[in-house]
């Protein structure tokens, strides 16, 4: 463990107080157990912070290279798990600034020049949540190649599709996992328009009103990353909307994988068969032998209970409070940094179990004609062959249909001359398009699941990523 004294929160204050807090103020003041995890960023600032006061005369070179030396000793400490976090100093930036007075002496004393905690957190969490957008959406992009590798596979798969999990219309799995497809494409839109937003840096707006120090913010913002300095001070310290807005599209995605997480729970029974979900991706029961319980799909399931929770939590928090800083601010990151975790997991969970899964062909064929789920295509050959108005071609398959329930069989089992005493104007090509596969042949409209319409969305998908890839 590092050597650092035992100093006392009033010492960083300065001389206005006289008396040590209340161990229990002490307690709630202390953010130290959950923003410790900004200690990177912390000391990235530190580091940018000092090199342009040092650039622009405000301290010496010598005292911004002491300085480096000292945050960079730090880190290492940190990152060797020989630092020694102390509650009494609240935080991580009083935490490493006391640390720096010991390594380096009175040279750390300047440091704080020109900045405050309130721009120096806003900064950090900044930096903290930008990253984590790039993270979520590299881990988007790994879940997008899986769907697309099992799109690829199964693009003639047939298999149900459900409205009110009722059979619908037969559609393809590789349609099906085009559909997930679309909304990690959204989500990871939803992050880089995020970043675009919170990618301009507080630090140099100070306690409120800005610095009559001659600091350079462009350079900090630029050193830091970010595109440009924030334009108002007040906001630059009072604001949580880059927070806000990552809880949102967290929200947003999580719900995403939960639906998928559902349908994989269901289809992984026995009464479904549609799927398998590896051995990697399951787990047993302590008393069932014969069990494989879905545990992974069920975890992602419920991610979104977290997520929803921290972004109410946060927003409540952030109601209703006068500008700029005030301490109910301090309980902005602890469901942030959660909802960041789960997240990620979440997605790399979804991953994992996309590639691995093993697909019931026969299983998804045999549920796809269950429940006459080709009656829109009698309706429409109707339409299209017979010149039936629509509503008249509904009723006429409502019929065909009573029928076949009342036969126990299929549509494509019933006679010609059963449908034509329906309606004489059916011929024997209706049959064309009574199978499942027919059925999903001919949805070949844009966006439609004819497996052909699959191939060629997985072609403009393979060919958006290699350009994006060649962008940058």
């Amino acid at each position: 463990m590092s050597s650092m004294k035992k100093t006392t929160s009033n010492e960083m204050w300065g001389g206005r107080f006289a008396a040590r807090p209340d161990a229990i103020m002490e307690a709630i003041n202390a953010s130290i157990d959950v923003d410790r995890r900004l200690y990177a960023e912390d000391i990235a600032g530190s580091i940018a912070h000092s090199a342009m006061l040092a650039d622009r005369g405000v301290i010496s070179a010598e005292d911004a290279a002491e300085i480096k030396t000292g945050l960079e000793t730090i880190r290492g400490e940190i990152e060797a798990g020989t630092f020694n976090f102390s509650t009494s100093l609240e935080d991580i930036h009083m935490n490493v600034e006391a640390r720096l007075a010991e390594l380096i002496g009175p040279a750390a004393g300047r440091l704080h020049t020109a900045r405050s905690r309130n721009d120096q957190v806003a900064v950090d969490f900044r930096l903290h949540v930008k990253a984590a957008c790039f993270a979520v959406v590299e881990a988007l992009d790994a879940f997008t190649a899986a769907l697309l590798d099992r799109a690829e596979e199964h693009a003639a798969t047939v298999m149900p599709g459900f409205t009110h999990l009722q059979v619908a219309q037969p559609v393809t799995f590789g349609h099906h996992c085009l559909a997930y497809v679309e909304m990690a494409a959204r989500d990871r839109s939803r992050c880089l328009d995020a970043i675009s937003r919170m990618d301009e840096s507080p630090l140099g707006s100070a306690a409120l009103a800005g610095t009559g120090f001659p600091i350079d913010r462009h350079a900090t913002a630029k050193a830091l990353g970010f595109r440009e300095p924030t334009r108002n001070s007040l906001d630059a310290v009072a604001d949580r909307d880059f927070a806000l807005e990552f809880l949102s599209l967290a929200a947003i995605c999580a719900t995403h994988l939960s639906r998928l997480a559902e349908e994989l729970v269901i289809w992984s029974t026995p009464q479904f068969g549609f799927i398998r979900l590896s051995d990697a991706f399951s787990t047993g029961s302590s008393i069932m032998p014969q069990k494989r319980n879905p545990d992974a799909a069920e975890l992602v399931r419920a991610k979104p209970g977290r997520i929803n929770g921290a972004l109410i939590s946060l927003l409540t928090v952030m109601k209703g409070l006068p500008l700029t800083y005030s301490k109910d601010m301090q309980e902005d990151k602890a469901q942030v940094f959660d909802a960041i975790d789960s997240l990620l997991l979440a997605i790399r969970a979804s991953t994992g179990m996309v590639k691995d899964l093993t697909v019931n062909e026969a299983a998804m064929r045999r549920a796809a004609g269950h429940g006459y789920s080709t009656a829109t295509d009698l309706a429409d050959w109707l339409v299209r062959e017979a010149g039936l108005p629509f509503r008249e071609a509904h009723h006429v398959t409502g019929r065909a249909v009573k029928l076949a329930e009342d036969r126990g069989v299929a549509l494509d089992a019933l006679s010609l001359a059963d449908l034509q005493a329906i309606n004489p104007a059916i011929t024997d090509g209706v049959y064309a398009v009574l199978s499942v596969d027919a059925s999903v042949a001919s949805r070949t409209s844009y966006g439609g699941t004819a497996p052909d319409n699959v191939r060629e969305q997985i072609r403009l998908w393979r060919e958006r990523i290699a350009q994006r890839s060649a962008a940058g």
